[in-house]
């Protein structure tokens, strides 16, 4: 326990993005799942298309249930 007064400090490294090695996992994983979808490295994100929504979700859901040790967001962009 710190005493009064006094200030805990603790550092966190945060990162932006996904690293290249991470990015080849999260690939092979949505390859291997043989879901109708494209994926591919786009800078330091990971862009995934498919014709339909059903898909891209099933995608969604198949990486937020594998543990690649990162967090991760996903964001929905519609081209029509």
């Amino acid at each position: 326990q710190p005493a009064a007064g006094s200030t805990v400090r603790q550092e966190v490294k945060l990162q932006q993005g996904i690293s290249t090695e991470k990015a080849r996992e999260i690939i092979k994983a949505i390859k291997d799942s043989k879901k109708k979808v494209q994926a591919s490295i786009n800078g330091d994100f990971i862009r995934v298309s498919g014709k339909d929504r059903d898909s891209l979700q099933e995608v969604i859901a198949l990486l937020r249930g594998h543990d690649f040790g990162i967090d991760m967001q996903f964001t929905n962009y519609r081209s029509n």
